[in-house]
């Protein structure tokens, strides 16, 4: 009999936080002659089955990455198909997500996106809180930059270095950032044959392990999946030490 590829996953050595790029759907749609909203709405498929897979081997954090600060540069038409996408699969899959204990979260700045979205975010996302399995956070006109940025502005409005009597540290900036009190990924995630990190998670991602493949978001198997967990596994992680 043939060995599910999650059974090869030590549970010693899962991660604690892995973060996805989620990089292909226009690519995907064009390859086969279909508008790009299309690609977006295989690629929210996909969303679900990484997600399904992550509380399958009991991970801590997935985030993410649905829309960056760059994205804006698109056409209104699909910057709007993106975002009724987004709201459509939060509506519709929050009743399965919360009865999985998942909680959901939201990333990102606030500046840009149209009130009625955001509000409606909060308030479907806001009844998985108090769950305790997955902490799913979706990145949405998130970019690592104008992270930092946002933190540092929000450590001179607080005065916090004037009150505590020093400079900014980086406990500061990280207590300040958008992912404040979760654990930096283990490990990053790209798919689409990219092998940059496009201006995410730019402080937190550090000492994160990287995974590149040329599979297009809406191909991204859970299989595929899992054998970037294998490899994660398989790295010898040393910090800068010896």
């Amino acid at each position: 009999m043939e060995i599910d590829i999650k059974d090869r996953i030590s549970k010693e050595r899962m991660p604690t936080h892995l973060a996805v790029i989620t990089d292909g759907n226009g690519r995907w749609a064009k390859k086969r002659k279909l508008k790009r909203v299309e690609g977006h709405r295989e690629g929210i498929r996909t969303v679900r089955k990484i997600v399904e897979a992550s509380v399958e081997i009991g991970l801590e954090y997935l985030t993410i990455y649905a829309f960056s600060t760059e994205n804006w540069r698109r056409s209104k038409a699909e910057v709007n198909a993106i975002f009724r996408l987004i709201m459509d699969a939060l509506i519709r899959e929050v009743n399965d997500l919360n009865e999985n204990n998942v909680v959901i979260k939201f990333i990102g700045s606030p500046e840009k996106i149209p009130s009625n979205y955001s509000q409606r975010l909060h308030k479907h996302s806001q009844i998985t809180w108090d769950n305790t399995g997955l902490k799913l956070n979706v990145a949405i006109n998130y970019g690592g930059r104008k992270e930092i940025v946002d933190a540092v502005n929000k450590i001179i409005q607080n005065n916090d270095a004037e009150r505590l009597g020093q400079g900014v540290s980086e406990e500061m900036i990280s207590n300040a950032l958008y992912t404040a009190g979760m654990p930096d990924p283990d490990m990053i995630i790209r798919t689409g044959g990219e092998n940059r990190l496009s201006n995410f998670l730019v402080w937190q991602s550090i000492y994160a392990e990287l995974w590149f493949t040329q599979t297009l978001w809406p191909d991204f198997s859970r299989e595929e999946y899992f054998e970037a967990i294998l490899d994660y596994q398989n790295r010898e992680r040393r910090f800068g030490a010896r």
